[in-house]
């Protein structure tokens, strides 16, 4: 079991930054949680695996997996974690632009066509590197069955992965952290 109360104080200390930025999305925000400041943590990403994990049970899925760089860390801690637990997980990435050389793929990994597989991002405003990285996946011939993130904006992306009849689920909402949800 992962300890949420834990997850959440080292966000605050080391990820929950305030001021005015430009989110991945393309809209401003007056917070900003740095993801890679808790998964570039070896307490951080540990409680995320395990959370994942924990989040994940009696989910049907062989591989998990998402954009490279932000999904990296994710992936690994999970399929450690999910090792020592017993559990036989595979991991993939996706590139944001084809490799160049060698086999010019968008995906990497041991997945094959028709893999179940679940979709990680860190944090999710809009969707819109998740939603990348389903098309990519898809592509693949992949089946997408569960979309999860270690905190979610509140800012759009659930509604965009139900539109897409994609299941969606968090560590972590907006709201944990006394923020109110914004108005969409």
């Amino acid at each position: 079991m992962y300890d949420k109360p834990q997850l959440l104080d080292l966000f605050r200390e080391r990820a929950l930054k305030f001021g005015d930025f430009t989110l991945a999305s393309g809209r401003k925000g007056t917070y900003y949680l740095d993801g890679k400041q808790i998964t570039l943590h070896s307490t951080g990403l540990r409680l995320v695996a395990q959370g994942l994990l924990d989040l994940l049970e009696g989910v049907d899925f062989q591989a998990i997996g998402g954009m490279s760089i932000g999904a990296d860390p994710i992936i690994g801690a999970v399929l450690a974690v999910a090792a020592e637990r017993g559990r036989d997980l595979c991991g993939f990435l996706v590139r944001k632009e084809a490799k160049g050389h060698g086999t010019g793929k968008f995906v990497e990994g041991p997945v094959q066509p028709g893999t179940k597989v679940v979709i990680i991002d860190d944090v999710v405003t809009t969707g819109g590197s998740s939603l990348l990285a389903i098309d990519r996946i898809q592509e693949f011939g992949c089946q997408v069955v569960q979309v999860v993130a270690i905190v979610d904006r509140m800012e759009g992306g659930a509604a965009n992965f139900a539109a897409r009849q994609l299941p969606f689920c968090s560590l972590l909402q907006i709201t944990d952290f006394g923020i109110a949800a914004p108005t969409i």
